[in-house]
């Protein structure tokens, strides 16, 4: 049997009328954003399923855009959101699609960033305000954003996992879960490596200097 917790029986804090189209949706452009960490200059949110029908009428366009800017689901901004994407000069769109998708409430995130660099981020509601980032840059995860997250972006390189774990290890951060997606053999991967204990900027800072290592993100958990 499933066991529940509290967000699964009474659902999150949130702004707005649902939690699977505004809090989960509030959540998923939060993650978004700080997987991609870099200053951007331009979103386009393409909604599929029943965001695509439903996104205004339920608020799921400010959320993304709220969650997006930095705002989490219990924020009173959120209803501000695209007043402050204006005075923050970030240029955003959303459009709908009708391609079939494996969740109704589906978006894709592709976002251009100060350095011309365009990052496509997928990500689905599954209720409850909660979430599951599925496509990073093409490359098949699945994140949740429950628990303190570093998101790696290295070289596929025999070693690297076991040189990310002890560096770790060193600072006694204990990996509750920890997934590797790669392009293919050789090329690039991503590491999605949940935490329990908090992760200092030093930690980063060491992570980065490591052979074959790209960028490091880190993601705090919004909920405790």
């Amino acid at each position: 049997m499933k066991e529940y917790n509290i967000f699964d029986i009474i659902g999150p804090i949130m702004i707005g009328p649902s939690s699977s189209h505004t809090a989960g949706a509030c959540r998923i452009g939060y993650i978004a954003r700080n997987i991609i960490k870099q200053p951007v200059t331009e979103v386009t949110f393409t909604l599929y399923g029943s965001f695509a029908k439903t996104y205004k009428g339920h608020g799921t366009d400010v959320a993304l855009l709220g969650g997006f800017l930095g705002l989490k689901p219990d924020d009173e901004r959120i209803v501000d959101a695209f007043k402050i994407a204006d005075t923050r000069s970030l240029d955003y769109h959303f459009i709908t699609s009708e391609d079939e998708v494996s969740h109704p409430n589906t978006v894709k995130i592709t976002t251009k960033t100060n350095r011309l660099q365009t990052w496509e981020i997928i990500g689905i509601s599954i209720g409850g305000g909660k979430m599951i980032i599925c496509s990073i840059n093409g490359i098949d995860v699945q994140y949740t954003g429950d628990y303190n997250t570093l998101v790696t972006h290295h070289k596929d390189n025999s070693g690297m996992v076991s040189r990310i774990s002890t560096l770790l290890s060193e600072h006694r951060i204990n990996i509750a879960f920890m997934k590797l997606y790669r392009e293919e053999k050789g090329q690039k991967a991503i590491g999605i490596i949940e935490t329990d204990e908090t992760i200092e900027l030093s930690v980063l800072t060491e992570l980065m200097h490591l052979d074959g290592m790209i960028n490091v993100n880190l993601i705090e958990k919004i909920y405790d």
